[in-house]
Formats: C-alpha cells, structure tokens, sequence
C-alpha cells in the first residue's frame, strides 16, 4: 500500500465548537497533536478511536474505512485496530497488570492461556514481570504508565493513540518513562498519535508536530521546521519566543500599532520577526545612543523562570524580557512601573508570513 497509514478529515461539531481538521500519519511515523487548552486535541483523539462519530470528512487505517459519515460508514471502537494509552491510564483496578494486559487480546477472540502468554510477553518488554501480579493500586504511576503502554500494544495495533501520557508523572519518573516510552514508539510499526501540551514530550517522542487552535491545523512539520519559524503567537511562546507580524521593507518592519523593527534580514511584504525574551534589555531611562528598536513598555507581569526573571511587556511591542535577579532587583520591577526595552536589530529573525 502506498501513502499515508492514517488519512483523516476530522470534522466534529459540539454545540458552537467545530473540528476541522486533516491528518495523514505514515506508518513508523509519531505525530504530535499540541494546541491550548480547548483547541480540540483531545476531540481529534476520540474521533479517531471512535468515541465520538465524525460529522463530515472521513476516516482511513490502511484499507479499511472506519468513519464516514456521507455513506453512513462508521466502525465501533471496539472493531478498531487502534490501541490507546488514556491520561489516567484506565486500568482495571480489579484485574491484576498480567490480566489488564490480556483483556485486549481476550476481546480480539483468544483463549485465556494464549492471552496471558501475550500479555506477559508485552510486560516483559517494558520491565514488569516482576510485577505481573500486582494490581493497579501496587503500581507505581511509572509503572501503571508501562502497563498502560502495554495493554495498548498487546493488541497489536494499527494505530496507537496516546493522550498526555505522561501529564500525571512526577519529573523524575517523567524524564525516565519518556525514554522508556521512545524506545517502544520507535519499535512500533504502525502510526501514532500523541496528544500534549508539553512542549518536550513533543519534540522529544514526535516525527512531526501538528498545531491546533480553535478547531484548525495553524502549523505542521517536524521539530526544527516549527520551532525555527513560528506562525502563531501560542507556537512563539512554545519554543520560547516573541513573534510580531507586520509589512517589511528592506531592513524594517512596520507593526499593526505603527511602532517598525529594524531587523537583520531583508525582507518585503507581510513578514514575522521573532526574538528570543534574553535578547530584550530592560533600563528604568531611555539608552543614550541606542538601537533603533527602542520602546516605551509597561510593565505587565513578573514571574521566576529557571534562574531568571520573566517580564511581560505591554506597549507598541508586546513582549516577554529574561532578565537576571540582580536587574529585576535594581529596576524595581512592578505590575504598572514604566520602562524602556532595547533589541538589537542582530537578535531579530524575520520570514515570510504567508503560506508556509
């Protein structure tokens, strides 16, 4: 078969919310669905596993049509060859981890024995079998996370779902089990789909990335793609950047609000310029003999962020700034205090914001 594994057009609509979204997945492909809070990931998810009918558009793994909502097509979860990893895992708490792995391959028309031997199989390959016996309640969340996983491939999937499979780990089990959970992502022959909101998860576990806001795909493309060249403010402050739109003409951009970057690139027409927050200086006065990118700026918000400080910017530029303690010390830094950003025209990238 040629093309992608997974082809969908996912419409949903729930009450004033629509999903309108395409998706192919190769086979051996990780795709990561990311998006704010409400974007309609988690809505994509259960589409795609059949708990809830598409409303128009279609859905394909490998040959066989699951959704199809013109010709009154649609196959039951349970008909599926898709294997889930649900957030807080699901497991059976009144099955022991060996049981709640075979329960796939039961479903699938298995004897008890031969379904056991596969489940102990799946649990030997993510290092429980010391635990086969053990119920939900004994596990660790790492290890209710590995059983999970494995529940989900003992029935051999064509597709693999995962939604935030790691949100509910502490950091350091976190760290460990993503390791755990790349390795069995890689050995996995069909598609997958990770739904997070955790930037790392993402660039970590994921071939590609898929941006959702509001329902629609607003960027794609693997790791290096999206996050040298963001397109939407919430991709910019993803991959820790700020991102401004305006209209270029040669080395300067002109804002919406009229303010205009000098920048490094030459550029012309509609353009995106984007800066990382340690590349924007703080002063309590105007520089004498600054850069051009100079601007009044009110302070908005102040937040710790790793061994700095965070400051929100409102102005002719809306930004963030990283500066040092000692600078958020020395400035006094406030909700409602005045001051004055400087960025050098050399810390700017702009690209064209048209079509990718």
């Amino acid at each position: 078969m040629t093309g992608p594994l997974l082809d969908g057009h996912l419409v949903v609509d729930r009450g004033g919310f629509r999903l309108d979204v395409r998706l192919r997945v190769a086979a051996g492909e990780v795709v990561a669905l990311l998006g704010p809070n409400g974007a309609g990931k988690t809505t994509a998810l259960r589409a795609l596993a059949g708990l809830h009918p598409l409303d128009a558009g279609h859905l394909r793994l490998g040959e066989v049509e699951l959704d199809r909502p013109d010709t009154r097509r649609f196959v039951p979860p349970e008909h599926r060859a898709i294997g889930v990893v649900f957030q807080d895992y699901l497991l059976f708490p009144h099955l022991s981890a060996l049981d709640n792995v075979a329960f796939g391959p039961r479903r699938q028309g298995l004897d008890r024995r031969a379904a056991r031997d596969r489940a102990a199989g799946w649990l030997d390959r993510v290092g429980l079998t010391g635990h086969a016996r053990h119920r939900p309640r004994q596990l660790s969340g790492g290890q209710a996370q590995r059983v999970a996983l494995a529940r989900a491939l003992a029935v051999r999937p064509t597709l693999l779902l995962l939604d935030e499979p790691l949100a509910a780990l502490d950091a350091r089990t976190r760290l460990d089990t993503r390791a755990e959970l790349h390795r069995h992502l890689t050995a996995h022959a069909g598609a997958a789909v990770l739904v997070t909101h955790d930037p790392l998860d993402a660039l970590a576990l994921a071939d590609r990335l898929v941006i959702i806001e509001e329902g629609r795909v607003v960027q794609e493309g693997d790791a290096a793609t999206v996050t040298a060249r963001p397109r939407t403010d919430y991709v910019a402050r993803l991959v820790g950047l700020n991102l401004c739109r305006g209209r270029a003409d040669g080395h300067l951009v002109r804002l919406a609000g009229g303010f205009t970057v000098v920048i490094a690139d030459r550029m012309d027409g509609d353009a995106f310029v984007v800066f990382p927050p340690a590349a924007v200086t703080l002063h309590a006065d105007r520089p004498d003999e600054s850069p051009r990118n100079t601007w009044p700026a009110i302070v908005a918000g102040v937040q710790r962020h790793g061994d700095d400080i965070r400051v929100q910017l409102a102005g002719p530029v809306a930004a963030t700034a990283d500066v040092t303690p000692a600078t958020a010390a020395r400035l006094r830094l406030l909700p409602g205090q005045q001051v004055w950003a400087v960025l050098k025209a050399t810390d700017t990238h702009a690209y064209p914001a048209g079509m990718p």
